[in-house]
């Protein structure tokens, strides 16, 4: 994971992870859209940058300036391991939403799916569906914690936050939630299962031992998923436009949705890195099945009586 810590002028469109935007400019007139265009220099430089594998080590901030019209804007960044930026901590209060069970949110506020995930996606599907790079593209780190904030209050001004934030701060809200679960969505219990059935070659094998897996989750984590996973099919759809494949989006969400919690992912990271890698690519090829499915009906799910004949 990328942070980025950004001075930027005051242009909409925040890119990184990282505290409040400063602004440096000069007195006087400037061309128009000069802040627009300069953000789009800064996202591209963002996406293309390539740091050295020993600057990628270590835990220096990596020092870049770009200027347009008089403009300048400085940034810096640094990179977290992956094991670090998926990090599950469960909370120690069962009052908030980031780090509380599912099941226990669920039941809380007497909904199938979260409050949060309803509304994060609404609006993303509202305004930023056809946003370039949504999902892949960080908001601003206080932005995200200040949704977090509202979100584990319950303040009644969320809806009113949502509508003034920026989209890829609410896209990394989502993002949050499901990384800070104190499990996976697809839980640490049916993760092997998943590890083998996505290796299965033959595909009627496969398909039952899949769909058995969803079957298999708490009702609260299936409809969740269910819903997350339509959300990202109508993301897909408009990839002409925001450059999001299905496999862009799984590979954004596949080690989030699937990642094992602390202690039950020891001991794949003290293993070798290829096999780490092996690891997440598997998470990805996951998610991305199940993107490539026909809709999945829930009602249809549970009534459907073939079982594959594994014990999971």
């Amino acid at each position: 994971m990328m942070e980025v810590l950004v001075q930027p002028d005051d242009s909409p469109g925040p890119v990184g992870e990282g505290p409040e935007r400063g602004v440096e400019e000069p007195e006087g007139k400037r061309p128009p859209n000069t802040g627009a265009r300069l953000w789009g220099r800064v996202r591209s430089k963002l996406l293309r940058q390539k740091l050295d594998p020993q600057a990628v080590q270590t835990k220096n901030w990596h020092m870049d300036v770009i200027e347009m019209n008089g403009i300048k804007v400085e940034f810096s960044m640094k990179f977290t391991s992956r094991d670090m930026s998926l990090k599950r901590t469960p909370s120690k209060k069962q009052t908030g939403v980031f780090g509380v069970k599912i099941s226990v949110v669920t039941k809380r506020e007497r909904s199938k799916v979260p409050y949060i995930v309803r509304q994060c996606i609404e609006e993303v599907e509202k305004r930023g569906i056809e946003e370039v790079g949504i999902y892949r593209i960080s908001g601003v780190a206080t932005d995200i914690q200040a949704l977090k904030a509202v979100f584990d209050a319950n303040n009644k001004d969320i809806l009113v936050m949502l509508s003034d934030m920026d989209i890829n701060a609410i896209a990394g809200t989502l993002k949050l939630y499901f990384r800070e679960l104190p499990e996976p969505l697809l839980t640490d219990r049916l993760y092997p299962a998943f590890m083998e059935g996505i290796a299965l070659s033959d595909p009627a094998a496969k398909e039952n031992c899949m769909m058995h897996l969803l079957r298999s989750l708490p009702d609260p984590n299936l409809i969740t998923f269910l819903f997350l996973l339509e959300h990202l099919k109508r993301v897909a759809e408009k990839e002409p436009i925001n450059k999001m494949s299905l496999h862009n989006l799984a590979t954004v969400f596949g080690p989030t949705l699937l990642r094992p919690s602390e202690g039950e992912s020891k001991a794949h990271l003290t293993l070798a890195s290829d096999i780490w890698s092996h690891d997440v690519m598997a998470q990805v090829q996951v998610l991305l099945y199940y993107l490539q499915h026909p809709p999945i009906s829930f009602t249809e799910l549970k009534r459907n009586t073939l079982y594959f004949s594994t014990d999971v």
